[in-house]
């Protein structure tokens, strides 16, 4: 495959270098050099896909590949496979600096200025990395997480310049029920406002802000409600008059900051609702959100989320998602053999490995989380002789973070360090042997979920990489929001705006492109990633499976 790698260059340049050659082109006339070279299916590279793909997409040009060197140099650094001396060398210090474009859903822009950092070698680099994979004894799976990482930049930029259709009038109508009319800015709406008035009576506290959590604390002292925090759970464990005004403002609060009139102000246009995301943006190579809160989308305000005229959102939620990570990078063929079907803790009830369903839940979270104690650990023991791969590998997991080491996922993704020495003298006071104790124990807990949660994060990277093309290739002709496309990822769940006529045709497709996920990563070892799809007009209809 061709690899096609642009630099920038001062004065609205770009740098074009592949196999040898070196051109420059115009930035005005870059979507039309890019849109000639696409059906090549070449593989783009470039230094961060937050910088170069949305003006590609506002001027209507769409990839298939490329390679984020940005995202893919952090990887590589991190992963434990890989040699770092050989990611050193020119402008390495620079790449190593190098953050996530701001992205913006407004006006994209390819130049963000004219210091260093936007003047990068792609060429210099890819070679680097490109070395740096061959290198390692773990090339083909650091090949395909490279590709994966990079896809799912791809998908980011497009369900961005994309957006969830959003329906502003049933989202205000919303608000309105709720908290009442919109209010001037910086005040109050009324039924929160009330609300507030509610808490203050009751507290006998005319002048508390209920915003203020010392003043709150202060407050709930007086009235001899006596809490360190303000939780919802720890105020539930309360029997007093102030719990229900306080636990109703806390929701509207919630509401009205999170996700009221302002939240539409900023993130919904023309409208869609245009979410930014950052991909890899936690340590287990899960994304994250720069703005918008997709990834943490309330179920109180999805019924605003609806399909054009004529179109559908297809939702699909894959079940018990880590569990069956676990079963397919252990090996652990007795839990793949559970796996089987849409209910994993079920299939461990029929295979005779414990009595009830939640026996089986309690037993793999336990093992994935670190439960020692209570049921959970009891369940663990239990579980560790029917499923000795899978829950051996966790444990292994657990034992080298407490010794401060690095682990890695199955394609090859390195956890951070702790930092320090782990070699503190026996000497030291007991207070300090005990935080050392206390600091192994939790970086423990932390390796051994990373290692399943980060493979989770893989197997959903391929998932999404293979299903945009799928999609893509289903819509026949048209730009990428004229076929059905991804508007949304939520860790192990997608939604997908589509014609209704295609509806059936994107089920099938999102089956498929699971499926195969699941091949690419744990190739002979059959393990089923089944999901629940529902076809609806609004996200809030949406079904979702058992956990």
């Amino acid at each position: 495959m061709t690899r096609v790698r642009l630099s920038r260059l001062p004065g609205e340049r770009v740098r074009v270098s592949e196999e040898g050659a070196t051109h420059e082109v115009a930035v005005a006339d870059l979507p039309s050099y890019v849109s000639e070279r696409e059906p090549e299916t070449p593989r783009w590279v470039w230094d961060d896909t937050a910088r170069w793909y949305p003006p590609l997409l506002a001027a209507g040009v769409r990839v298939a590949r490329c390679h984020d060197l940005r995202l893919c140099r952090r990887l590589l650094a991190r992963a434990p496979a890989v040699d770092p001396s050989l990611l050193a060398g020119d402008e390495a210090g620079l790449w190593d600096r190098l953050r996530p474009a701001a992205a913006a859903v407004t006006e994209p822009v390819l130049f963000s200025g004219d210091d260093a950092l936007d003047h990068l070698r792609a060429d210099v680099e890819d070679v680097r990395q490109l070395a740096a994979i061959d290198a390692s004894p773990d090339a083909a799976r650091l090949r395909l997480l490279v590709a994966a990482e990079s896809a799912g930049a791809l998908a980011a930029a497009e369900m961005t310049h994309a957006g969830v259709p959003w329906r502003v009038d049933v989202h205000e109508a919303l608000l309105t029920e709720k908290l009442g009319p919109r209010p001037p800015r910086g005040a109050r709406p009324r039924l929160l406002a009330e609300c507030a008035d509610d808490v203050r009576r009751v507290l006998d506290a005319p002048g508390l802000n209920p915003d203020s959590r010392p003043d709150l604390l202060a407050a709930l002292r007086r009235a001899g409600v006596d809490v360190s925090d303000t939780r919802a759970s720890s105020l539930r464990a309360v029997d007093h008059a102030v719990v229900e005004p306080l636990l109703r403002y806390k929701s509207l609060a919630h509401l009205f900051s999170t996700n009221g009139w302002a939240w539409i102000d900023e993130w919904v246009r023309d409208g869609r609702f245009r979410a930014v995301y950052q991909p890899a943006g936690s340590a287990t190579g899960r994304w994250s959100s720069n703005g918008g809160g997709a990834l943490s989308f309330p179920a109180q305000v999805r019924s605003a989320a609806v399909a054009d005229e004529g179109w559908v959102l297809v939702v699909a939620d894959v079940a018990q998602l880590e569990p069956r990570v676990l079963a397919g990078m252990s090996g652990d063929r007795a839990l793949a053999g559970a796996a089987r079907g849409a209910d994993l803790y079920q299939g461990m009830v029929d295979a005779g490995a414990v009595a009830t369903r939640q026996d089986a839940k309690l037993g793999l979270l336990g093992a994935m989380y670190g439960a020692t104690s209570g049921e959970s650990g009891r369940m663990v023991a239990g579980l560790t002789r029917r499923y000795p791969q899978a829950f051996g590998l966790v444990e292994e997991a657990a034992r080298a973070g407490e010794r401060g080491q690095v682990v890695r996922t199955l394609l090859g993704r390195g956890s951070p360090t702790l930092g320090g020495s782990w070699d503190e003298s026996p000497d030291a006071p007991p207070a300090d042997l005990h935080d050392l104790d206390r600091r192994r124990r939790s970086f423990g807990r932390f390796t051994r979920n990373f290692v399943v949660q980060g493979t989770g994060a893989e197997w959903a990277l391929c998932w999404v990489a293979d299903l945009r093309n799928r999609l893509w290739r289903l819509g026949a002709r048209g730009a990428l929001d004229d076929r059905p496309h991804l508007v949304l990822f939520l860790h192990d769940e997608v939604v997908v705006h589509a014609p209704a006529g295609l509806a059936d045709a994107v089920a099938a497709e999102l089956a498929e492109a699971a499926t195969t996920a699941g091949r690419l990563l744990f190739r002979e070892l059959p393990v089923d990633f089944p999901l629940t799809v529902s076809v609806v007009r609004s996200y809030a209809e949406a079904g979702k499976p058992g956990t």
